[in-house]
């Protein structure tokens, strides 16, 4: 059986280590000058070298020869997540004092450090506080901040960084040409970006593409990741950003129609919008929606949340786009005049209205804004349908199939029909229809300035009605 890459590339001495200078030249100082301390913390992202510099330390520190099939009853490994306990740790304290059986240092390596349990901690304290002076510990962990600091001041505390993309391109590059594999250089590029500076993660993917014994070449990777092109985050970044809420959902479909992975497309995503906010993009809505894409990974549901954030992000966009529009011909007097008479019945939408014995549309704000705390993929759909009373039957018209279906779901139907209830004491059969003429909204693109004196004609009205309440701001 073949050896994986990241095994077989694994460094075995500080020269091989990449990326973390500052470590081992100060490591390779201590050692010339026998400046050993007993306990040493390596702090960093997952997948930048801290096991390999523990174990290298432990064997230089002994004069041992250091390989992948080095084994030595005096160099010790202790998985932390699976030895957490204060029994282990108890027993461990025992062990310290027994001497060394062959080398001049007995080594403790406790890896993922941080999850050792608050008793385990103490009991851990007290051998750190009187080590044996034959003993060495080398504790690693991905949280620091999850350790007692009574831990980390007996420590010499050495912070590793994720590696820089060039760094890892150049490694990938040597180990693809030692393995005589054919990989593009946007290929190397793009597994670089989403190993996230961590080599290990980089080193596995081109291992997992060189499986297939053929070239591999940029659309290799986009498949094997799940990413989306280039062009289909540009078109989704642009469609947010002019409040195309058609486009997001058309753009959204598609992705999901092709495979690619809700929470790669939220990184993408915030990625680009952060580097136009860095070259100027004015918008007061980028820091509340990046917010909403860095969650979206640990969603139980990553598409529907992603759904749900570009869509109050585009709907915004939209309504405020729309109220500029209608209100750019007007000077600042006609505006604030206009603004204290329009603002009343923009709040009354969404103004609580007592629950009686009669379903009114003015409620279906209120009804859909509670289904987002007890069903977050029944609200994204509810948000983009438009409801229709006919007798006692509510019509729901939906643009997408996609959106109808969460309908169709008894648990979601019954859902919505207690809700209905319980904000309007009366009982409504429900239908679902797909019907894209109905979800076509009418925004004035100018103002008559006689329409103000026309209640029916308000633009500012017509906004509230298609968009809900909002903001009114000047120009």
């Amino acid at each position: 059986m073949g050896q994986v890459l990241y095994r077989k590339y694994r460094s075995r001495s500080f020269a091989e280590i990449v990326g973390q200078e500052h470590i081992t030249k100060t490591l390779q100082n201590a050692l010339k000058s026998r400046r050993i301390a007993h306990a040493y913390l390596f702090t960093g992202p997952r997948g930048v070298g801290k096991t390999s510099v523990a174990r290298i330390l432990a064997h230089e520190v002994n004069n041992l020869a250091y390989s992948d099939e080095s084994i030595h009853l005096d160099i010790i490994e202790i998985d932390a997540a699976s030895n957490r306990r204060i029994d282990e740790i108890r027993e461990l304290r025992e062990r310290v004092h027994i001497a060394p059986t062959s080398a001049k240092y007995k080594v403790y390596i406790i890896d993922e450090v941080h999850m050792l349990t608050k008793e385990a901690f103490n009991a851990l304290l007290k051998t750190l506080e009187e080590p044996p002076a034959h003993c060495i510990f080398i504790l690693a962990t991905t949280e620091e901040h999850k350790l007692p600091d009574t831990i980390v001041s007996r420590t010499q505390r050495f912070g590793f960084k994720t590696l820089s993309r060039s760094q890892v391109i150049e490694h990938l590059g040597t180990i693809a040409k030692k393995e005589k594999i054919d990989i593009s250089t946007k290929a190397l590029e793009l597994l670089a970006e989403h190993g996230e500076g961590t080599l290990r993660d980089s080193i596995s993917m081109l291992d997992q593409l060189s499986a297939s014994k053929k070239p591999i070449k940029e659309q290799q990777v986009l498949e094997m990741l799940g990413l989306p092109p280039a062009e289909a985050i540009d078109k989704l970044s642009e469609a947010v950003e002019n409040g195309s809420v058609a486009s997001v959902l058309a753009t959204l479909e598609s992705m999901r129609e092709q495979g690619v992975n809700p929470a790669v497309v939220a990184r993408q995503l915030a990625k680009g919008l952060r580097s136009k906010a860095l070259a100027g993009l004015d918008a007061s809505w980028l820091p509340a929606l990046l917010k909403e894409l860095i969650a979206v990974p640990a969603s139980a549901e990553p598409a529907d949340y992603l759904e749900i954030c570009l869509l109050e992000a585009a709907s915004q966009n939209n309504a405020r786009g729309a109220l500029n529009s209608a209100t750019v011909s007007k000077s600042h007097s006609e505006l604030s005049a206009q603004d204290a008479t329009a603002t009343k019945p923009i709040s009354a939408v969404n103004r609580p209205r007592k629950a009686g014995s009669n379903f009114d549309l003015k409620d279906w704000d209120r009804i859909v804004n509670r289904t987002k705390s007890e069903a977050a993929t029944l609200y994204s759909a509810l948000r983009l349908a438009k409801p229709e009373l006919s007798g006692s039957t509510l019509k729901l018209f939906f643009e997408f199939p996609l959106h109808q279906k969460k309908l169709t779901q008894a648990a979601n139907a019954d859902l919505l029909g207690k809700l209905i209830e319980e904000t309007t004491g009366v009982k409504l059969k429900i239908e679902t229809l797909v019907d894209k003429s109905k979800l076509q909204p009418k925004v004035p693109t100018q103002v008559d300035p006689k329409a103000a004196e026309q209640p029916t004609g308000d633009p500012l009205n017509d906004i509230s009605n298609i968009f809900g309440g909002a903001e009114v701001l000047e120009s």
